[in-house]
């Protein structure tokens, strides 16, 4: 049984705690109107978080709710600005002590973890195995039940004000999309008794998540003794030499998983040979160690370059934007083999690669994603094959490749010229 920690609340509810918070959850959000409204206001508002958490009358505000599509349909909700100031002042205190048991070869959400390095793990075991299980769980985030997840929640810590307020902010939850699985022992309204689902989108839902499969993680290391294991969120994959053992697993995995009320998703759990392909958290990895986009990530990314584009051209946005939501996906792109593909689409403008010749994926240099120089760029225009392993034309990358300058009042400024448009020469 792992150490019980106690006299936390104050930690968390004081008002340096919270200030700090405050802080931490304002970064890139200051020209959101709730968080500008907070931050104008901060010491009362601070004041206020801390009367409500000591006297135990805090009470989580109204999720704003809304769906994306990309990549694929979910529902995303926003909690109120003062509520993310508490989820950023509970984690600080109570991440760490969770953070101690979690395994090395789980990525999502953790300092010095992430998406690229997961990648990169699952390449090392790849590379070193035969057959791989990939697993996948079905709707995780709707199907978290609150009663498994503050039982282990209450593993750790033992201060009763701070179990408050994580039950609290459990309870407060929005509902989800529903998950009506049954499971050994539950009667026909059982699904329906539980209270289930975490809103995707909290600092604190991503906390939970981890928290609640890191038993898996140590079933699989500890249990299955697994060779290889990686994890990111609910996809996870297993790796040994006999598929026979990891069919074995899958059964074994099943069972688990069923204690937790969670469920393996039937069609993107699978055995395969490691020599295959595989498609893994972004990137189409290949056998001889290449990266590739998948294809659908290169069509949303022209898709947002084309609302950039034209979002310029009306003037509803500056060059400072335009770079955040450009280089943020160039960040992404250059741990794969994108350098034609990057070269194709900004050639002669702000996000140009550096000359050279392609360089292995990975981390680069800042400056590397905007070397080049202004410039045109011709629609239509044949490149050499890319990475993604076909050969786009470059009319719809106009936006970051070179951006059509903006018509100043009264000077008599045309509009762009179809198939050669006029392009910025500075700033926006």
């Amino acid at each position: 049984m792992p150490r019980r920690h106690d006299d936390l609340f104050g930690r968390i509810a004081s008002f340096p705690a919270l200030h700090a918070a405050a802080r931490r959850a304002i970064r890139g959000k200051r020209r959101k109107p709730g968080a500008a409204a907070f931050m104008a206001g901060l010491e009362v508002e601070l004041l206020q978080l801390e009367r409500e958490l000591t006297s135990g009358r805090y009470r989580t505000g109204r999720y704003l709710a809304f769906e994306v599509h990309d990549p694929k349909p979910r529902m995303v909700s926003a909690a109120p600005f003062r509520d993310r100031v508490v989820h950023h002042a509970l984690y600080a205190v109570v991440g760490p002590l969770f953070e101690r048991g979690f395994i090395h070869d789980t990525y999502a959400n953790r300092v010095a973890k992430g998406t690229h390095r997961a990648v990169a793990r699952y390449e090392r075991f790849r590379d070193r195995y035969r057959y791989v299980l990939r697993c996948d769980i079905y709707r995780y985030f709707p199907a978290i039940d609150h009663a498994v997840l503050k039982q282990d929640l209450r593993r750790r810590i033992g201060c009763a004000a701070t179990l408050w307020l994580l039950d609290t902010i459990i309870d407060g939850a929005n509902p989800q999309e529903p998950v009506d699985t049954y499971y050994l022992g539950d009667d026909l309204f059982e699904p329906y008794r539980r209270r289930r689902g975490l809103p995707i989108g909290n600092l604190t839902s991503q906390f939970f998540a981890n928290v609640y499969l890191d038993g898996l993680d140590h079933f699989c290391k500890e249990v299955l003794r697994a060779p290889g294991y990686v994890r990111y969120v609910d996809d996870f994959a297993l790796f040994h030499d006999d598929p026979a053992v990891l069919e074995g697993w899958r059964a074994l995995l099943a069972a688990w998983l069923a204690g937790r009320r969670l469920s393996l998703h039937p069609r993107k759990t699978l055995v395969a040979p490691t020599r295959h392909p595989a498609r893994y958290l972004g990137f189409e990895l290949l056998p001889d160690g290449r990266r590739r986009l998948p294809e659908d990530n290169l069509r949303r990314f022209r898709n947002r370059l084309r609302g950039l584009r034209d979002r310029w051209r009306a003037a509803t946005i500056d060059r400072k934007t335009v770079d955040q939501r450009v280089t943020s996906w160039i960040a992404h792109a250059e741990h794969a083999d994108t350098w034609r593909l990057r070269h194709a689409i900004f050639r002669g403008g702000w996000f140009a690669p550096a000359p050279g010749r392609p360089r292995k994926p990975g981390p680069s240099p800042a400056a590397g994603c905007c070397a080049g120089a202004p410039g045109t760029t011709i629609r239509r225009t044949s490149v050499p094959p890319t990475a993604t392993g076909t050969t786009p034309a470059t009319g719809t990358t106009m936006p970051a490749s070179g951006l059509p300058v903006r018509p100043h009042a009264g000077a008599g400024a045309s509009t762009d010229t179809p198939g050669v448009p006029r392009c910025v020469q500075g700033g926006s």
